[in-house]
């Protein structure tokens, strides 16, 4: 599978059981080239064997117990800082009321018996379907809707709303939606409950989204990772380590992004290829495009000290006749060098 099939696979599971474990299988340098997924149900039990950690697991051949540095195991939250609790399972009295009342309406509206409007007659109709067809023909459909309907033999017209009880099934139904999206840290539009949100908020309401659902999970993720995947000299001699960028689901409109690169050039920030890099755009192959510039007219880093001293240089006045020479003052405040990246 994919890359992004076995991770979201992995966070399925931590959502809906609490834990995901998969196998690492390494090459001979103790690095991590495969994961394999385990379903949660396969693992029997996680146990102290012979003085180490140890999950027993249920494989096609028979059990077999894993020590802790062949398996990934990534938990939610739970009692003990280890294993995770199932948020259905902490969540099933809300969740099943949601889905008994989705029984319930489905139920109710495919067998239950509910009109719009009842027609009634003192005495019995010679041909009930005759009239039924009749009145369908006459005031049945979209384009007969609104028309004075007139009744024969003292018949009496009464329209159906509503009933509170109804009524109140469908608060109930709405209200659902939040009570499930509060277990799973979600902001009820991302389960497409538009009830409070508006075009003006929408924006706010997508960083909240980002900064509390969405980065905790990745924090908890990079440091596992970095944990459980790489051995002490990636992380010492080379430098690696995990970092999920979500800038792109920060992005705001064209005019305040480009407000925000503007300031993060103008303070030696990013480079202009850094700023096409997250804009998706190819870098460009001039090489002042990977500068670091700063706000004196837009002169790059490594020209600074140059422009500089052509500031200080005497200047020729010429008034009439006269030729005059002065100087400018000079700063008398040392210029510190700002190093190129690497």
């Amino acid at each position: 599978m994919t890359a992004m099939t076995g991770r979201r696979l992995s966070m399925f599971y931590i959502l809906a059981t609490g834990n995901s474990y998969a196998e690492k299988v390494t090459n001979g340098y103790g690095e991590v080239v495969e994961l394999w997924p385990i379903p949660p149900k396969r693992v029997l039990r996680v146990d102290m064997k012979d003085g180490e950690l140890q999950y027993e697991i249920q494989l096609e051949d028979g059990n077999r117990w894993f020590t802790r540095d062949k398996i990934l195991h990534i938990a939610g939250p739970g009692g003990d800082g280890f294993m995770g609790y199932s948020v259905i399972d902490l969540a099933r009295k809300g969740i099943g009321l949601g889905m008994a009342m989705e029984t319930f309406g489905s139920r109710f509206f495919s067998s239950g018996i509910n009109p719009s409007a009842v027609v009634t007659h003192p005495h019995k109709l010679k041909d009930p379907k005759a009239f039924r067809t009749a009145v369908s023909d006459v005031y049945g459909g979209l384009g007969r809707t609104h028309q004075l309907m007139l009744l024969e033999e003292a018949m009496s017209f009464e329209q159906i709303g509503i009933k509170p009880e109804e009524s109140q099934f469908l608060q109930s139904r709405q209200f659902q939606i939040p009570e499930i999206a509060r277990w799973f840290n979600l902001p009820p539009h991302k389960l497409k409950d538009l009830t409070k949100s508006s075009f003006n908020n929408i924006e706010e309401e997508q960083i909240s989204f980002v900064s509390d659902s969405i980065l905790p999970w990745l924090i908890a993720l990079e440091q596992e990772y970095q944990l459980q995947l790489l051995t002490k000299t990636q992380i010492a001699k080379e430098g690696l380590y995990f970092k999920h960028i979500v800038e792109g689901l920060l992005r705001a409109n064209a005019k305040e992004r480009a407000e925000f690169y503007k300031v993060m050039i103008g303070n030696t920030v990013m480079t202009p290829n850094e700023v096409r890099e997250l804009e998706d755009m190819n870098p460009s192959d001039n090489p002042l495009a990977d500068e670091l510039f700063v706000m004196v007219n837009m002169v790059p880093l490594s020209k600074l000290e140059e422009y500089l001293a052509k500031k200080s240089e005497p200047k020729q006045i010429t008034e009439g006749n006269k030729n005059e020479t002065t100087e400018e003052p000079v700063q008398t405040k040392s210029v510190i060098k700002i190093q190129n990246r690497k």
